[in-house]
């Protein structure tokens, strides 16, 4: 990316080109303070001094409404850079002039060069927007992730969000692990917690533990019990829950036994208070759970809640904002009313929406019974909406990290679409990732060619046509090669065919069985013939023991509703065929594949290689990756046969009244 941006700064000096340089720029600063990652690079350096050598046309802009966060990242560049940008420039651009502040159009506010809001040609971007009360060098964020699981899509957002606020107003972020219920947590949540952490890139100051407050938080809930603030109360978890939903005051349970409580074994409840918001009727404080403690083992018998311990340990820890998605919204005012009971300094909460994506669960909840009833292979399986899961699938991080900033930090609700996300990770794969060749095993047809080579010969070709980065690979030529029996279906009698790699061959043999399918070619080559008069464009392999044996697995989504009713179950809705293996045959390179490495198979998609080859009779596994012209199994099947159109509602009609899928064949 630097590279194509250091390429870009050219444009700059073109009279013909600079418009359009500047719409590219002002475009891909929208949902960005910098052009690749999230500090200074050479790209911003390049850019810029390209523009400042522009001489009077970087002066006209101040009187264009048009590139408001063109404007906004130059003027931010060259205040905080100015001394050592103003050497580069004078070195880049000699003579011609160094860069000075872009002036703000008249009428526009400092706030509005800032967050590139100035003109109403563009819209702005929902992520530039402030923290209130933010003060450069003085935010303090937490991440804080519950140990009950790993890091999906939904917890992502949040992360990146922080370190995003955390970055832009230069403070810093804690990592804290909401470590409250032992009942749910252990340290392999723990340990895997911060490999997602770490493969997010999201940088921290500090791990700390809400289990590091234990003792401090006791003596807080017991100094609120001898002020009246809090009592005892040993009602069952699921009267309490119906009672508090329906707003019932519990004062007339309150327990004598005071500062004994937790001997007694017993929760603690806030003080009753009337109020029109239902969370601030007795909320929970503390409940009793004689389970062990992953961190601290047997010491405790009751532990607080993550509303009681949340505003405690944010004050304490000096957070200055504590961004929340909308979902806790509701309980806004409690976390406030507990800081002010407990005399504490004071959290500035941020609200954003949580991420909802169709046909995908994000409750831990919910993805545990998938991983205890044995549905999928683990919390890294490919088809979980876990960062293990989506990156083993084939997800780029740095395709999540633009999917979810380009979200923002919007309070708004809304159900996204995979699409999008797959699209951009096409976009980052696709010009760099290798290509090779496979032929699908079942029913797989001979083509003998007759002028084909007596010998088999090696050529050595680019594993991508436009990235030399890419390496190179070995192809065999034989006069007996392998093609799809689908091509093998295509062709017809004295038709000339194209094969990828080689040249053009005119087919002259067709042999069927007693059904009609075809088992055999014959045809000569006309390697002189122009590829760009034949129809058909086909794979091949060659004819040799060296090929990989592959096994090829598509993903398809848990459930086949794309957004639960409320209460709904979701086993009710369970999608009965996730996962669909096919094997196929690939060309001899694919022996030299790692775990990890994303390739093309041509004509068929994009693949990670899963399980990298070991011996011959072990297949190389290559996990699909979707992207922004494939559904699922099922959704792929259906447009093959019906076309685009209401493939939601044919797919929960055919799934209703499919029985024993699992044995179909794909035709079937």
């Amino acid at each position: 990316m630097i590279d194509e941006w250091i390429e870009d700064a050219a444009k700059f000096s073109s009279g013909s080109e600079f418009e359009d340089a500047c719409l590219n720029v002002d475009g891909f600063l929208s949902l960005r303070t910098f052009l690749v990652g999230y500090s200074l690079s050479i790209a911003d350096v390049a850019i810029w001094s390209g523009l400042a050598g522009s001489g009077q046309r970087c002066e006209s802009l101040r009187k264009s409404l048009r590139y408001p966060n063109l404007i906004r990242w130059y003027n931010s560049i060259a205040a905080e850079y100015s001394a050592p940008l103003n050497e580069v420039t004078s070195a880049y651009v000699g003579k011609r002039g160094l860069g000075k502040p872009l002036a703000k159009p008249k009428g526009a506010s400092e706030r509005q060069m800032t967050n590139g809001t100035v003109g109403k040609e563009r819209a702005v971007s929902s992520f530039e927007v402030d923290l209130p009360g933010a003060k450069i060098g003085e935010v303090s964020l937490r991440f804080a992730p519950e140990p009950s699981g790993y890091l999906h899509i939904g917890h992502a957002k949040a992360a990146l969000l922080n370190q995003y606020f955390a970055q832009r107003y230069k403070g810093r972020l804690i990592v804290r692990f909401d470590d409250t219920n032992p009942s749910k947590e252990s340290s392999e949540f723990v340990a895997n917690l911060m490999n997602d952490i770490d493969t997010l890139g999201v940088k921290y100051e500090s791990v700390t533990y809400t289990s590091d407050y234990f003792d401090q938080l006791m003596k807080m809930v017991e100094d609120l019990i001898n002020k009246g603030k809090a009592y005892v109360d040993d009602t069952p978890r699921e009267q309490m829950q119906k009672e508090q939903g329906a707003g019932t005051l519990l004062s007339s349970r309150i327990c004598p036994c005071g500062r004994k409580w937790c001997r007694a074994l017993k929760g603690v409840r806030s003080a009753v208070y009337v109020a029109p918001n239902k969370s601030l009727r007795d909320p929970v404080y503390y409940r009793s759970n004689l389970v062990s403690h992953h961190r601290i083992g047997s010491k405790y018998k009751v532990y607080p809640t993550y509303d009681f311990a949340c505003p405690f340990v944010d004050s304490i820890e000096g957070i200055s904002h504590a961004l929340r998605s909308s979902e806790y919204h509701d309980r806004n005012d409690q976390y406030y009313r507990i800081l002010d009971d407990m005399g504490l300094q004071k959290v500035q909460i941020y609200e954003f929406s949580r991420l909802n994506l169709v046909y995908t669960l994000l409750s831990k909840r919910k993805l545990l019974w998938f991983v205890q009833n044995g549905r999928v292979e683990g919390w890294d399986d490919a088809r979980f909406p876990t960062v293990q899961g989506i990156v083993r699938r084939g997800l780029k991080i740095e395709a999540l990290i633009q999917f979810i900033l380009e979200q923002g930090a919007s309070k708004n609700l809304n159900l996204m679409e995979w699409d999008k996300l797959w699209t951009i990770n096409k976009k980052i794969i696709d010009p760099i990732c290798p290509r090779h060749t496979a032929v699908l095993e079942d029913r797989r047809v001979l083509l003998d060619l007759a002028d084909g080579p007596e010998e088999p010969f090696v050529r050595i070709l680019p594993r991508h046509k436009k990235y030399d980065g890419a390496g190179t690979k070995e192809t065999t030529y034989t006069e007996k090669i392998w093609i799809e029996h689908a091509d093998a279906s295509s062709v017809s009698i004295d038709e000339e065919i194209t094969l990828m790699d080689w040249g053009n061959a005119i087919i002259k043999g067709i042999e069927k069985d007693q059904v009609g399918n075809i088992t055999h070619l014959t045809g000569t080559l006309h390697l002189e013939g122009s590829v760009k008069t034949t129809k058909l464009k086909l794979t091949w392999l060659p004819e040799t023991d060296e090929l990989v044996h592959l096994s090829l697995v598509e993903s398809d989504y848990m459930i086949t509703k794309k957004k639960l009713d409320e209460g709904e179950d979701f086993l009710d809705v369970l999608n009965p065929c996730t996962r669909r293996e096919t094997s196929a045959f690939g060309d001899s390179n694919m022996q030299n594949l790692k775990r990890g490495e994303i390739l093309q198979l041509e004509r068929k998609g994009y693949f990670r290689c899963d399980v990298p080859f070991i011996r011959p009779s072990k297949p190389v596994v290559l996990i699909a990756i979707p992207d922004d012209s494939n559904g699922g199994i099922v959704d792929q099947g259906l447009k093959s046969l019906l076309g685009p159109d209401n493939i939601s509602d044919l797919k929960a009609m055919w799934l209703n009244h499919c029985e024993g899928w699992e044995a179909c064949s794909p035709l079937e």
